[in-house]
């Protein structure tokens, strides 16, 4: 009975599995923006390429 006692006050691992779930969280974070992101970049590099190439003949 008492080791459930000791090991229900013993809150050290408590702290590590706090910091593993934040971090998850910032990692959940950061894949969804750059999910986000990647359309729009695409999009952006889509169009200048685009441009570049309807470019390209004129200059010939």
């Amino acid at each position: 009975m008492k080791f459930f006692t000791k090991l229900r006050k013993n809150e050290d691992g408590a702290t590590a599995i706090e910091y593993g779930l934040i971090a998850a969280l910032i990692a959940v974070g950061i894949i969804t923006a750059l999910g986000t992101l990647q359309t729009g970049l695409s999009d952006v590099f889509n169009d200048v390429s685009t441009e570049l190439t309807s470019a390209a003949p004129a200059a010939t």
